[in-house]
């Protein structure tokens, strides 16, 4: 029983020790809130405070910055009403001078007025002058204004003519030198790097004989053996005096070399007799065939032509038996193909054209023996029978200047063409066409008016000729010169190039009696 009361007991007084202590804990807390919410309200107050202090201290700071920025503003606003004044002086200034501009360009203007009107005055007083010497220069001269106005005009002439002449000389000079250098550096260059030899060849050719006793036997029982020879080559055969040789003689070197070589088998052979004659000169005829086949082939791969036409190749070898004033053309069409290339080269033009123009510029003197017509037309008839490039023909038409070149190759050629033919040893010129080509130069110096006499001189390579001092004065001379090179371009052929050197002199004769 004491045990029941005795929980009883606790549990009461744990009851009332928990209701205790929550009414403690309340009273605690409620004391802590009240605490707290004086605690807030002080710092509210506090935070109040300082928030009023600093709008006021914000308030005082935009003033401040306010009067700040307008004291600024007032003073900028007081500059720049300083430099609008400023300028406004200026203006007034600038004005002020422009006026007193004005003023001094009226007052020149009406000075100038008054000027002019006395340059009028003055100038009409010259002119009644002039006109006054004029007439007084007419009485004492006894010339009219026109025959005066002439004689001015004559005089101006004659400077204008002078001063003509001098730009000419420079000019020519200037050119001269230039295109001299420059030709003679290609040409030069192109005759360095071929150097081809020539051989002359004439109209008759020697055969050695072993002895004299063959002479006989060459001419043949009633001398048919000869006659023989003579009729199946066409040429003749000239057994004299002259020991261990007989001489063939032809104008057809074809027909020369195969009556050659027929006489030197039979020689070797030593059965001479018609038939023996017959079968021999065939052989020749095959030989000789062969030996242009070759010569033609030789010319080919020489220059490097490639894509003739066979029977063009047979042309060419023919070549070899024709010669042109002493020079072989073979050897003259081959040169002239190199050297063409060669500058070619250097102007840096169409190499291949102009070899192959070069090679067969001649290719008409194989056969104008046989056909009519210049070897200039056979040659372009030939080209054109195997339907060559248009420029090459071009070019073989115009290396003598029948038609006027269209390409650059083609004066090439022509220029290649009088180097080969030009060259000292190159070509022999028969006695009559030399002096007739002297007596062409001299007559054509002759034709001008002012010349008084003209000489070939140098072997046709230069001209000289003595001019009238009365009527050809030094400027005129170098006029003259220039007319009478270009008509002896025009009128003649003539390998390199001629000297026109003139000569002005005056000479006074008096006697002493």
């Amino acid at each position: 029983m004491d045990i029941v009361i005795n929980i009883a007991v606790f549990l009461i007084s744990a009851v009332i020790f928990t209701f205790v202590g929550m009414y403690i804990r309340k009273k605690i807390a409620e004391s802590k809130m009240e605490s707290a919410e004086a605690e807030a309200k002080k710092i509210l107050e506090i935070a109040n405070v300082e928030a009023e202090n600093k709008k006021k201290e914000g308030i005082i700071k935009a003033k401040e910055e306010i009067m700040n920025a307008r004291n600024e503003l007032d003073q900028e606003i007081r500059e720049r009403r300083g430099e609008v004044q400023s300028q406004e002086k200026r203006l007034i200034q600038k004005e002020e001078n422009l006026e007193r501009k004005v003023e001094k360009i009226e007052n020149k203007e009406k000075e100038l007025e008054g000027k002019e009107k006395e340059l009028d005055d003055k100038r009409q007083e010259l002119e009644q002058t002039i006109n006054n010497q004029l007439k007084e220069l007419q009485r004492i001269s006894g010339l009219t204004r026109d025959e005066a106005k002439q004689i001015l005009l004559s005089e101006m002439d004659k400077k204008l003519t002078a001063e003509k002449a001098q730009i000419v000389r420079e000019k020519e000079s200037e050119i001269k030198e230039e295109s001299e250098k420059k030709a003679r550096e290609v040409i030069g260059y192109a005759i360095q790097k071929c150097a081809a030899d020539h051989t002359s060849e004439t109209t008759v050719s020697i055969v050695a004989l072993p002895n004299d006793e063959m002479k006989g036997r060459i001419i043949g029982r009633e001398g048919r053996n000869i006659k023989a020879l003579e009729t199946l080559t066409g040429i003749d055969l000239i057994i004299d005096d002259t020991p261990e040789a007989v001489v063939i003689s032809g104008f057809d070197p074809l027909r020369r070399e195969v009556a050659k070589i027929a006489l030197e088998k039979l020689i070797e052979d030593g059965r001479i007799h018609p038939a023996k004659i017959e079968e021999m000169v065939e052989k020749a005829k095959e030989e000789v065939s062969a030996s242009i086949k070759e010569a033609g082939e030789r010319a080919v791969m020489e220059t490097g032509v490639i894509g003739l036409h066979p029977d063009i190749i047979k042309l060419l070898g023919k070549l070899k038996y024709r010669t042109s004033y002493g020079q072989n053309v073979l050897n003259h069409s081959i040169e002239v193909s190199n050297l063409a290339r060669i500058m070619a080269e250097e102007l840096g033009l169409d190499p291949k054209l102009a070899r192959r123009a070069g090679l067969l510029h001649d290719i008409g003197k194989a056969l104008d023996h046989d056909m009519e017509g210049t070897h200039v037309e056979i040659g372009v008839e030939i080209l054109k029978k195997y339907k060559e490039n248009a420029n090459v023909i071009n070019a073989v038409e115009a290396h003598h200047g029948d038609v006027e070149p269209q390409t650059i190759e083609a004066v090439l050629v022509q220029a290649a063409d009088a180097i080969s033919a030009s060259r000292p040893g190159a070509r022999r010129e028969t006695l009559e066409t030399y002096i007739k080509r002297l007596e062409e130069l001299e007559n054509i110096a002759d034709s001008f008016e002012g010349v008084e006499k003209s000489f070939a001189i140098q072997a046709g390579r230069e001209i000289r000729i003595i001019v009238k001092p009365e009527k050809i004065t030094d400027d005129k001379m170098t006029l003259l010169a220039r007319d009478v090179a270009k008509k002896v371009e025009d009128e003649m052929e003539y390998p390199g190039q001629i000297k026109i050197n003139l000569v002005r002199e005056t000479r006074v004769v008096d006697y002493a009696k």
